[in-house]
């Protein structure tokens, strides 16, 4: 009995070890420990931005060129990562945000490209306007999929699937046990 105590006190300890709050203006890159099968929410300003899935336990945001009024927020709770990138300039500004590659994904951006690539878990991906270019990994590994544009086009190869014009969408269910979820206002999808 006292084992099992001492084991849920070490546990409830590490879950708490990682809660953190960093805020950085105009300093790249900015990261903190953050470990995989969590769920990472971003808020992503106007830009050219990655995504990307890492193999460690760590979350980072870097951006170029530098700038002084960037502002980088990054809170972490348990399992959840929420990320905010806001004071970006307008003009080629790129942004890279790795995080673990076993995370769940939702990510918000007003306008720009978005590339998001190696990460395996449940993506819910919006841009108001812009490209969208998500690596979906193996398709049946899906239970469902959602994508739709309200002008634009939809590619998704990796479901064989081509529509483009006003108000395109397509649902699939398949064998798997994740969701994808991909809306852009105006502009382009492409799953691949």
């Amino acid at each position: 009995m006292r084992t099992l105590l001492v084991v849920l006190a070490f546990s409830s300890a590490l879950v708490f070890a990682q809660d953190a709050r960093i805020e950085e203006v105009g300093k790249s890159p900015v990261e903190a420990k953050f470990f995989g099968g969590g769920r990472v929410h971003l808020h992503l300003c106007p830009s050219g931005s990655e995504l990307i899935g890492r193999d460690d336990g760590v979350v980072r945001v870097s951006f170029r060129p530098e700038r002084d009024d960037v502002k980088v927020r990054i809170d972490i709770s348990g399992d959840r990562a929420d990320i905010r990138v806001t004071g970006c300039p307008h003009n080629n500004f790129q942004t890279r945000i790795e995080v673990p590659k076993a995370s769940s994904l939702y990510v918000r951006m007003m306008a720009g490209q978005l590339d998001v690539r190696d990460i395996t878990g449940d993506k819910d991906v919006e841009l108001t306007f812009g490209q969208l270019n998500l690596d979906v990994g193996k398709p049946d590994d899906y239970g469902h999929v959602d994508a739709s544009v309200s002008s634009g086009a939809v590619d998704a190869d990796a479901f064989d699937i081509h529509k483009g014009g006003l108000f395109r969408s397509f649902d699939h269910d398949g064998p798997g046990k994740l969701r994808l979820h991909a809306h852009v206002g105006a502009g382009q999808i492409e799953l691949r």
